[in-house]
């Protein structure tokens, strides 16, 4: 095989075909096979690679602190109806959210050793799953000061359930997730491919035109439409708003009640509220960005204005069917309790907050598998 190799490239010398970068007629200093069709973009491999470990951790916990949410509302509304649907969860579960879904992604992966793919899906992996929450939740108890607790039935069989989900549902289509990220080498060959722009446009390009996009992205109107889908940006949007208002919950019973063991909370219509607000803030981001070139404290005003009309919104509808899950009457500089002046510098961190995640989303793609 290696003298093949070498003759193989004896041969390319002699024929002239080893191109510089940039050439015409290959990608990236190859030259293009004689019999070979290009590949339209739908055909074309796909680009980019798993996402980053800390993006993956960062994703494990704000998913498990969603599960908490929905699992802890259900049983709060079976136990006592109430159309608030308080849900709860704190720091501590989102941690080993992170790490346990972290180390069942490594259990997962290794299906494909597996001879029968039915004892994996049904067996091999719900007691994984079973036994390293379970363990988890040891944990947790023992570094609160508590005792140790025994799982009874009906939470063995609601974690299979839930160990079920798991396989065949989200690992499934998360890890269909790819981070493209533009490299130094792909930017040298475009440069290298790219005639140099004349003076004028250079000097034009310069004196304030519109802002660069993010790169890996195309562009309709100078709008990014690359990344996620809508439905799952609105989904990610919504399960990040259920982390924010549990660590917010959480730190604010720490510094008021001085109890480190208490449970940030939230509610379900949290999701779809936080999920709405979130994603059209995001398309304000690109036309203000963008299109006409606003900086990041003349854009975050708008935001403001209208979180506050969002969440004020909402909050009359959500009262008039005894739904609110909050009451701002006690704080001063508020509106009908429904909304508060208070909350202006926490709002204003969140709107900058979310021009980084978006930036980020930008680079991630879902890319479906056989």
């Amino acid at each position: 095989m290696a003298s093949g190799d070498t003759k193989g490239a004896s041969l390319a010398q002699r024929s002239g075909a080893v191109r510089r970068p940039g050439a015409p007629g290959g990608q990236g200093g190859e030259p293009a096979s004689a019999g070979s069709e290009p590949q339209s973009p739908a055909e074309a491999p796909a680009e980019g690679a798993t996402l980053p470990a800390w993006m993956r951790l960062y994703f494990y916990g704000m998913h498990g602190v969603t599960v908490d949410v929905l699992v802890s509302s259900a049983r709060s509304f079976a136990r006592s109806p109430d159309l608030r649907m308080l849900g709860f969860s704190s720091p501590y579960r989102c941690f080993l959210h992170s790490l346990t879904h972290f180390a069942l992604e490594k259990v997962y992966l290794q299906k494909r050793l597996c001879p029968s793919a039915f004892l994996f899906d049904f067996l091999l992996y719900p007691s994984a799953h079973v036994g390293l929450q379970t363990l988890a939740s040891q944990a947790l108890l023992l570094s609160l000061g508590g005792g140790l607790g025994g799982a009874g039935a009906l939470d063995l069989a609601l974690q299979y359930v839930l160990a079920l989900y798991h396989c065949q549902v989200f690992l499934k289509r998360f890890l269909c997730l790819r981070y493209r990220k533009r490299r130094r080498r792909q930017q040298q060959q475009q440069q290298w491919s790219e005639p140099p722009a004349p003076p004028v446009a250079r000097v034009l390009g310069a004196a304030g035109g519109r802002r660069h996009r993010p790169c890996g992205t195309s562009c309709v109107g100078a709008i990014p439409n690359r990344g996620l889908p809508d439905l799952l940006r609105f989904l990610f949007f919504g399960m990040h708003g259920f982390l924010d208002e549990i660590f917010f919950t959480f730190f604010f019973n720490v510094l008021g009640q001085g109890d480190r063991t208490s449970s940030g909370h939230t509610s379900l219509w949290s999701f779809f509220m936080y999920g709405s607000c979130s994603f059209v803030v995001e398309k304000l981001y690109f036309h203000l960005h963008y299109n006409r070139g606003w900086g990041t404290w003349k854009r975050v005003p708008i935001y403001v204005i209208f979180i506050y009309m969002w969440e004020l919104s909402w909050g009359l509808g959500l009262r008039t069917c005894g739904a609110c899950s909050w009451d701002y009457s006690h704080y001063p500089l508020n509106f009908m309790g429904l909304i508060t002046l208070m909350y202006l510098p926490g709002w204003i961190f969140l709107s900058v907050y979310q021009d980084l995640l978006s930036n980020v989303l930008w680079q991630v793609q879902y890319v479906p598998t056989n």
